[in-house]
């Protein structure tokens, strides 16, 4: 029973995250500007082959990492609607400023309000923290492996966006980074970027 609340509950948080991504999409196509790129998304492309391979692939290969202990399942619905809410806000805050590849448009606006006082890439952040709860609410298996590759292709389109940013704003984003973790928040990370950005200066 509480294996299929887990699936419905998660797969409810995946469509939702889903929805408001589509909708933004369609809104940024209409109103974009041109952009600078950080060149083809090849590691992107790659990283959802392996993915799609790791969905496919039998369960019984994961078997041996898979659990249905309830606190497990607990904690990763816990886990997973905490992140889809951020995921959520993080995205509504970024607004026309996102794009599905690594870009900085024509009239970029550096976000360092909200949800980008925590972590200087909440919208990965909140994906990465989906993932980790959805690990955990369908019994961990072959979402351990999901999720460390979607994190490391993340981690390095983060990288590859704080290179475009810093070269598009180069006082204003080195002074963010130095008070803001990139991805994984940290204990009185919040109080010190309130005391050194403003709202809706950067991303």
């Amino acid at each position: 029973m509480l294996g299929t609340v887990a699936e419905a509950v998660t797969w409810a948080c995946w469509g939702a995250a889903g929805l408001v991504w589509a909708l933004g999409a369609l809104r940024a196509r209409r109103g974009s500007a041109a952009a600078e790129r950080a060149g083809r998304d090849v590691a992107s492309t790659a990283a959802a082959i392996v993915a799609a391979g790791i969905l496919v692939s039998p369960a019984a290969w994961w078997q041996p990492l898979s659990t249905r202990a309830g606190w497990v399942l607990i904690a990763g619905l816990v886990l997973l609607l905490a992140a889809t809410a951020w995921a959520i806000g993080a995205r509504l805050t970024l607004g026309s400023m996102w794009a599905s590849g690594v870009i900085v448009r024509q009239d970029h606006q550096l976000r360092t309000g909200g949800a980008y006082r925590v972590t200087r890439h909440p919208v990965y952040t909140g994906i990465l923290g989906m993932l980790a709860g959805t690990t955990l609410a369908l019994g961990l298996g072959r979402w351990i492996a999901l999720t460390a590759v979607v994190g490391a292709i993340l981690l390095a389109k983060a990288r590859a966006e704080e290179r475009l940013l810093a070269a598009a704003f180069p006082a204003e984003y080195e002074d963010y980074a130095r008070k803001v973790p990139m991805i994984v928040p940290r204990l009185g990370g919040r109080r010190r970027a309130a005391r050194g950005t403003t709202d809706d200066r950067g991303r």
